[in-house]
């Protein structure tokens, strides 16, 4: 678990938001974050082999989890460590029906009859795909409190006042092994963080961005567990 900072007490800080507002643009808001893996069988990966991100569950006009899976696929990718990633729509295309939401296996256990489906292998083999990895879950605002007032006059305008609010970024990535027809295991990612606004005449917003930090933390631990050969 890592801290980006301590509040001892929101109550002393809206005292003191004065000085938060002046070093405004050095600070971001309190974050805190926890990134977890649970191995249940090997894994590994060869050259030539990749992986696609899907979402577990699809709720319709959902942009922020459309984002969050293309962030991760953006951060998996990424760098001298980065796996090869086939984008999810592509490889949803190509084995069009059985993984549109409504057909998609929803336990390994479904995985030995799919791919006994005719051309389902081919497509698999076709795309280079090793494993599967469904993302689950949101972020969600769960707490919230302080107050801001703006007005405007003949001699000019300003806001004044203080609020803050506090987001949840919870994910899990399971992963799916369709070369041992396995449920690999799974990534988790928790990241809580307190956003603040202050305003003397200008609001001086202190984002906590949970969201960015858990797609970070997920990928990197999804890298890990994926290039990793050890059992479970």
């Amino acid at each position: 678990m890592t801290r980006a900072c301590n509040i001892e007490s929101r109550l002393a800080l809206s005292h003191k938001f004065i000085l938060v507002a002046a070093a405004g643009a050095l600070l971001t808001g309190c974050v805190t974050s926890r990134v977890e893996g649970v191995r249940e069988s090997q894994t590994g990966i060869e050259e030539g082999e990749g992986v696609v991100i899907m979402a577990k569950s699809y709720h319709l006009g959902n942009e922020t989890e459309a984002k969050f899976i293309a962030c991760v696929g953006d951060a998996v990718g990424r760098g001298s460590s980065g796996l090869r990633v086939v984008p999810n729509n592509e490889f949803v295309d190509a084995l069009f029906p059985w993984f549109e939401p409504r057909t998609a296996p929803a336990e390994t256990k479904g995985l030995p009859d799919l791919m006994q489906r005719p051309g389902v292998p081919e497509k698999i083999a076709e795309k280079g795909v090793r494993y599967v990895v469904w993302l689950d879950g949101d972020t969600d605002r769960v707490a919230g409190g302080g107050s801001m007032s703006c007005a405007a006059g003949p001699g000019g305008g300003g806001c004044f006042g203080f609020a803050w609010w506090q987001n949840d970024s919870k994910y899990q990535a399971s992963v799916w092994d369709l070369s041992g027809l396995e449920d690999a295991g799974s990534v988790s990612a928790d990241v809580s963080g307190t956003s603040f606004l202050p305003a003397i005449v200008i609001p001086i917003p202190l984002i906590a961005r949970t969201q960015a930090k858990a797609c970070k933390g997920l990928a990197d631990q999804l890298k890990l567990f994926i290039v990793s050969e050890e059992g479970a």
